[in-house]
C-alpha cells in the first residue's frame, strides 16, 4: 500500500513522520498550511526521515460565532485531536509534526502530542497582516465588528462598512489580535511544544518557510533523543504557559485549553493555578483587542523571544526543557 503512494524501500527503511495539519479553504487561518507542510517535509527528508502528510478539519470561530455554527466549535477541538491520533496510531508512525492556525485546532495539536506521547512538536501557521483602508488606516477583523456597530448606529455609511469588510483580512493568517489563536500560539511556545521564535513569524513572512524546514529537521532530533511530549509538558511547563497567557493579556480560552492539555498529559492542573499565577504576573505587552497593536507589530518589536526573556529576567518563568532540547 505504501508503495502505491510512491514510497520506495529506501523511504520505508527510514522513520515515518506524520505531518498533520488543518488545511481548509474555509478560513484564512489555514490556507497556507499545505505550503508550510511541504517545507516541513523538506526538513524531515533532509534529516533522514520520510514524511507522511494528512489533514483534519477546521471550524473557525470568526465565521461561526453568533450563529448555530458556534455549537460545532469546541467539539471540533476533540475531532481534530481524535483524527490526528487515529491516523498516527493506525499507521504506526514514529514521530509527529502538527501545523494549525485557528482557535480550536491549536490546542488540539498539543492534546494530540500529549495523548500519543511520540516525539513531536507543533507549529502555528501564523498571524494575518493588517489590512489598509484607502485613507491609509490599518484595520483588522476587530475593526469589522466595530464598523458593523458604527453603521447600525448611523456613525458610518454602508460604503464605509463595506470597505472595512473588504480590506480587514488581506490574506493568509489567523486574527491579528491577542485572541484565542495568538494566545494559544504563545502558550504552546512557552509550554515548550513549539520551537521558540517560530510561532510568532507572520503567516506570509518568508522566514516562516525557513522556520518550517528547520522544524522538520528538529523533529528528527527529537526522535533520535527520544524526547517525548510528556517529558516536556510538566507542571512547571504549564506554569510557564499560563504566565505567557497572563503576561500577554491573552484570551480566557487559554484556561479552557490548558486544562485540557494538562489532562491529556496526566498533569494535575486546576483553575486555582491560573488565579495564583495571574495575581503575580504583570501584563508586559500592548495588544488588541484591549490594547493598540497586533501580532505583526509584536513580532517586529522582538516577538516571543524578547517576551520570554523579559519574563525570565523578571523571575516569572521556570527552567524547563523544550522541543529544542533547551
Amino acid at each position: 500500500m505504501w508503495k502505491a503512494t510512491g514510497l520506495t524501500d529506501a523511504d520505508l527503511d527510514k522513520p515515518l513522520v506524520a505531518v498533520c495539519h488543518t488545511w481548509t479553504d474555509v478560513t484564512p487561518c489555514s490556507i497556507n498550511q499545505r505550503h508550510l507542510a511541504e517545507k516541513v517535509k523538506e526538513g524531515i527528508r533532509a534529516a533522514g526521515g520520510t514524511p507522511i502528510e494528512f489533514n483534519s478539519i477546521t471550524v473557525t470561530d470568526g465565521i461561526a460565532m453568533g450563529t448555530e455554527g458556534m455549537k460545532a466549535s469546541l467539539i471540533s477541538r476533540e475531532i481534530v485531536t481524535d483524527s490526528f491520533e487515529l491516523a498516527v496510531r493506525g499507521h504506526l508512525l514514529d514521530a509527529v509534526v502538527c501545523i494549525s492556525g485557528c482557535d480550536k485546532t491549536i490546542p488540539a495539536t498539543a492534546m494530540t502530542l500529549a495523548r500519543l506521547n511520540l516525539p513531536g512538536l507543533t507549529l502555528y501557521s501564523g498571524s494575518i497582516a493588517p489590512g489598509t483602508l484607502s485613507n491609509g488606516k490599518a484595520v483588522t477583523i476587530q475593526d469589522v465588528y466595530e464598523a458593523i456597530g458604527a453603521c447600525a448606529a448611523g456613525k458610518i455609511d454602508a460604503a464605509a462598512l463595506k470597505e472595512v469588510e473588504d480590506k480587514a483580512c488581506p490574506g493568509a493568517g489567523a486574527c491579528g489580535g491577542q485572541f484565542t489563536a495568538n494566545t494559544m500560539s504563545m502558550a504552546l511556545t512557552m509550554l515548550g511544544l513549539s520551537p521558540m521564535g517560530l510561532n510568532d513569524i507572520p503567516a506570509t513572512d518568508r522566514a516562516k518557510e525557513a522556520g518550517c524546514v528547520e522544524a522538520g529537521k528538529l523533529v528528527m532530533e527529537l526522535l533520535k533523543k527520544n524526547l517525548r511530549p510528556r517529558d516536556i509538558v510538566t507542571k512547571n511547563a504549564l506554569h510557564n504557559a499560563i504566565t505567557g497567557v497572563m503576561a500577554s493579556g491573552g484570551s480566557t480560552n487559554g484556561v479552557l485549553h490548558l486544562l485540557a492539555i494538562a489532562r491529556e498529559a496526566g498533569v494535575k492542573l486546576s483553575i486555582d493555578d491560573f488565579d495564583r499565577i495571574s495575581e503575580k504576573t504583570p501584563i508586559i505587552v500592548d495588544l488588541k483587542p484591549w490594547g493598540r497593536f497586533v501580532a505583526t507589530d509584536f513580532y517586529h518589536a522582538g516577538g516571543q523571544r524578547l517576551f520570554a526573556k523579559r519574563l525570565k529576567d523578571g523571575g516569572y518563568l521556570k527552567d524547563e526543557i523544550t522541543v529544542t532540547g533547551k
